[in-house]
C-alpha cells in the first residue's frame, strides 16, 4: 500500500439477484452478486419524496463465497467490507469497464433462507462465518502512522 493511500468500502444493502459462482478447482471459487443501497429525500419544490438507488458489483472468494451461495439469495440484507476494484475486458471489439467491490468481510443482517430453516439451530446462525482476513491486512493496521 502507498504511503498516504486507503482502498475501503463499507456498504449496507439488499441483493438484487442470487449469488452466481463459478469454481475454478476444488479450493478456489468466486461469487458474485448485486447489492443495492438508496437514499431518501424530500423534493423541497412538491413535497414529494424521492429515493435514489445505486447498484454495487460485489465478488466474495473461496470459503467466504460458499457461505454467501448457501445463505444468501435475492432481497436478503447484508453488511459488506472491502476495496473497490476496477477492471477492464474487449468484448466484441468494445472495451468494457466495471467496478466491483471485493469483500473481506461480511455479516448478514436478514436472510430469507435463514427464517425458512425454523429450528436447525446449527446452520441457523451464519452471519458470524468471516473469513481470516490477510496478514498483510492486519500488518498494515499495526503499522498505521495516522497522526490520531
Amino acid at each position: 500500500m502507498a504511503a498516504g493511500t486507503i482502498n475501503k468500502v463499507i456498504l449496507i444493502g439488499n441483493l438484487g439477484d442470487d449469488v452466481k459462482m463459478h469454481y475454478f478447482d476444488d479450493q478456489n471459487c468466486v461469487g458474485r452478486f448485486p447489492i443495492a443501497t438508496s437514499e431518501s429525500y424530500t423534493n423541497k419544490q412538491t413535497g414529494e419524496k424521492v429515493t435514489n438507488t445505486d447498484w454495487h458489483n460485489i465478488v466474495v472468494r473461496n470459503g467466504l463465497a460458499k457461505v454467501c451461495e448457501k445463505y444468501l439469495g435475492k432481497g436478503d440484507k447484508v453488511y459488506v467490507e472491502g476495496k473497490l476494484k476496477n477492471r477492464q475486458w474487449e468484448q466484441d471489439g468494445v472495451k468494457r469497464y466495471s467496478t466491483e467491490v471485493q469483500v473481506n468481510e461480511m455479516t448478514m443482517l436478514s436472510t430469507k433462507k435463514n427464517a425458512d430453516m425454523g429450528n436447525n439451530t446449527q446452520e441457523n446462525n451464519p452471519a458470524s462465518a468471516k473469513p481470516e482476513q490477510p496478514k498483510s491486512v492486519v500488518k498494515e493496521e499495526e503499522n498505521d502512522d495516522l497522526p490520531f
